[in-house]
């Protein structure tokens, strides 16, 4: 049976145009072509660049983090409690007001109280900012990496200046060493990153996250499988350009240096939105839609490697409705908002809420402590020269 699926899997027709076999694409002594089982070796790959990532965050980063001053926030903990700790574990991290109340009975604790400990809960699984740093840190020296690796593989290559070279000789284009090795980086990169999934920093597009990296994983190893390397490799140079910005953004953003995390927000802005939303567009998409249909017909793997493109370029218009929401703001307010993706902590002002309630509450019980004081020195029982009185709120003697 196992044979049979991958003689299917492996059918010319998916992955090769029209007239093409596997035979036309044997390998000689000086003509190398993508062989799909090279793919297997992202796996350790990836393991290691997982290793390395470690050691750079625990090494590099995190001492780093120190002293630039990016410290975390003394957060207040959730006192024990077992029932509470099931609820929050099991049913729902964030209860309704009528779940509150049902615990708040079970448990024999005022509602507030019940409020505040899921409050802190919360914070608890929030990663920390210095978390954040260290993982900022290790995408920039990737993506950098990356980048200009990239630069100096395609810089001598005729498809980064004319399009259309990306289908001459299609799909009989050798493989050159650098353009796997620089394949390899990058499937190994995301790779690494769907196994540290569990444990990266959660935003509020984590859903998109996981599209992404699943659109990026299946959209590199099927190029490379049915030779679309060229084309994959302006996939991938577009894509880093952007997020060699990005990352500093956020580490600047997280030391606290508000100009330059706002100047480097605007210079994002502009690399991702003309990258993704006009480059991406025209050198790849329009690229394999008509271009390549000059040198073949339609098959399988044209339609299935346009739905990837078109997916990316989705998640691409996603993320610049965020952006253009930002910069908007930016503009109006003069500086930049908080990241919309963040998941913020929820203690700060809550917590002051409840300490302003608490002291307006203690100071009108003061202020009624004086008035009746004054009220007993009108009826003559203590001396007029110590009468006291409230001025701006504050107590003096007369």
């Amino acid at each position: 049976m196992a044979r049979s699926l991958n003689e299917w899997l492996w059918q010319h027709e998916f992955w090769l145009p029209p007239g093409i076999t596997w035979e036309d694409m044997q390998e000689s002594e000086d003509i190398h072509y993508p062989q799909p089982h090279d793919l297997l070796l992202s796996i350790p790959f990836a393991l290691i660049m997982v290793v390395i990532r470690c050691a750079f965050e625990r090494a590099i980063a995190l001492p780093l983090s120190s002293k630039l001053g990016v410290r975390d926030k003394q957060r207040a903990k959730a006192q024990p409690n077992p029932m509470l700790e099931t609820f929050y574990s099991t049913c729902c991290k964030n209860p309704g007001e009528g779940e509150l109340i049902s615990l708040a009975k079970q448990c024999d604790l005022p509602v507030r109280k019940v409020e505040r400990w899921f409050r802190r809960r919360r914070n608890t699984d929030r990663p920390s900012l210095s978390k954040k740093f260290c993982e900022a840190c290790w995408r920039f020296a990737f993506y950098f990496i990356s980048f200009f690796t990239g630069l100096a593989v395609l810089y001598d290559k005729p498809w980064l200046w004319d399009h259309r070279e990306c289908w001459t000789g299609y799909p009989q284009q050798p493989l050159q060493p650098s353009l796997f090795w620089y394949y390899l980086l990058e499937l190994s990169f995301y790779c690494s990153l769907v196994f540290t999934l569990p444990f990266d920093v959660k935003r509020k597009d984590f859903k998109e996250q996981i599209v992404h990296h699943a659109a990026t994983i299946f959209l590199i190893s099927f190029s490379y499988c049915a030779n679309y390397i060229r084309i994959g490799t302006l996939v991938m140079i577009i894509h880093d350009a952007s997020d060699c910005v990005l990352e500093p953004t956020k580490i600047f953003n997280y030391m606290k240096w508000k100009k330059t995390c706002d100047s480097l927000f605007m210079i994002f802005s502009a690399v991702f939105l003309i990258s993704r939303l006009v480059i991406f567009p025209y050198t790849v998409l329009y690229n394999t839609y008509y271009y390549s249909m000059e040198i073949f017909q339609p098959f399988f793997g044209y339609y299935f490697m346009n739905a990837l493109l078109i997916i990316l370029q989705l998640l691409h218009v996603f993320w610049s409705c965020l952006i253009i929401h930002m910069v908007y703001k930016f503009i109006l307010q003069g500086t930049m908002e908080k990241d919309m993706r963040s998941d913020t902590e929820e203690s700060d002002k809550d917590e002051e809420r409840e300490k302003i309630w608490e002291k307006e509450k203690n100071g009108i019980t003061y202020f009624s402590n004086i008035t009746s004081n004054s009220y007993i020195q009108r009826n003559g029982s203590e001396p007029l020269n110590n009468r006291t009185h409230l001025t701006n709120g504050h107590v003096k003697e007369r």
